[in-house]
């Protein structure tokens, strides 16, 4: 439900219990802005649990979809804004070999590791650090993963920054050293539905990827290692268009993922934040920027999402979210062709993304 009037700004980080998890109390986190925009973060996974928006009228909706209770995305969630490590999307076959040994890991999808594995960071308890700046609100999150954690080798200490800004940004900062030589991709997996209808379709977005060439997948949605141009088939979103407007053409990559799950290959300039997508929801106005550090962008649209999911006041069905993952490239182990995922001892990953709103003209 929408929200008529902006939630006051808030002069501190607002903490409020939310249950037990671990053997460890876990909190809600709010950060407010001064322009009213509020992001509700939980110390479990580090998940976004609710992010609230103004529409081009100026009321306030909850645009992520989520749950209620802390017993939902322990039981049931299929990674709803939840941080992702200590490698985002698929390595293939669980395993991968680094200065000639092999890791076995974990395997949490099929035969491949999906999102770290069964226990990833979506589902350990952060340490949690609230803070207020003169621009706005944040919360970082640290966690030590030791040596051997779902297969992977090192010990990895990573830290990720939530900033809410008045200028209605969201920005996510991650960082992470390790003691030995190990792949790390995070990422961050909200669901978005920019309408405030969490569960209508989102194929009604319209969407921009700026991004000419995507990775191709075969049927377990591990890379074959081509980076395909996106020009005259359903994977071209370098205009805007609606996200529905060939998501269900005859078309074997999008039977792979029965609709839109694949990575994009970012066309950079540079090394410091760069755009990678916008989108546009028609009729409520809302807008959202989404800028990056990294190389691609996994766009999901929700297929897989289905009735059990049920949070918010609503049912959470095919297609009513999409993510934009920004990461580097899955199964990036296994493909010496992509660029390398592996950080070594005595170098500190440094990865940024941007989610930033705004309105336009209702478009009804």
């Amino acid at each position: 439900m929408a929200n008529e009037t902006a939630p006051d700004a808030a002069k501190s980080v607002i903490i409020e219990p939310f249950g037990e998890a671990g053997g460890r109390e876990i909190s809600l986190y709010t950060l407010t802005n001064k322009a009213g925009m509020m992001a509700r973060i939980t110390n479990y996974g580090g998940i976004l649990t609710h992010l609230f928006a103004p529409d081009a009228d100026g009321r306030f909706a909850d645009v992520v979809l989520g749950y209620d209770t802390l017993q939902d995305y322990i039981d049931n969630s299929p990674y709803f804004g939840a941080l992702i490590g200590r490698y985002g999307n698929r390595i293939g076959g669980a395993s991968f070999t680094l200065d000639g040994k092999t890791y076995a890991l974990v395997k949490s999808q099929g035969e491949n590791t999906l999102h770290g594995g069964k226990t990833g960071f979506h589902g350990v308890v952060w340490d949690a650090v609230p803070f207020v700046a003169d621009n706005g609100q944040g919360l970082t999150l640290s966690h030590v993963s030791p040596d051997g954690d779902e297969g992977f080798p090192g010990t990895l200490s990573v830290s990720v920054t939530y900033f809410l800004s008045d200028n209605n940004e969201l920005q996510i900062d991650y960082k992470a050293t390790t003691d030995k030589a190990t792949p790390v991709a995070l990422t961050q997996h909200a669901y978005f539905n920019l309408s405030g209808d969490l569960g209508s379709p989102i194929t009604g977005h319209l969407l921009r990827l700026e991004a000419d060439r995507f990775t191709p997948t075969d049927e377990t949605q591990i890379p074959t290692g081509d980076l395909a141009p996106v020009k005259e088939t359903p994977f071209d979103f370098r205009r805007l268009r609606a996200i529905g407007e060939e998501i269900d053409a005859s078309d074997e990559q999008l039977s792979h993922g029965a609709g839109y799950d694949h990575n994009f290959v970012l066309n950079r300039k540079g090394k410091g934040l760069e755009l990678a997508a916008e989108v546009e929801e028609p009729k409520s106005g809302r807008r959202m920027e989404v800028l990056t550090t990294e190389p691609g962008v996994q766009f999901y649209s929700g297929n897989f999402l289905d009735d059990s999911y049920r949070g918010k006041g609503t049912v959470f069905g095919k297609r009513t979210g999409f993510c934009l993952e920004t990461q580097h490239f899955p199964d990036s182990p296994n493909q010496p062709d992509f660029p390398s995922t592996i950080l070594k001892r005595g170098d500190t990953l440094r990865s940024q993304t941007l989610y930033r709103f705004s309105t336009v003209k209702n478009r009804r």
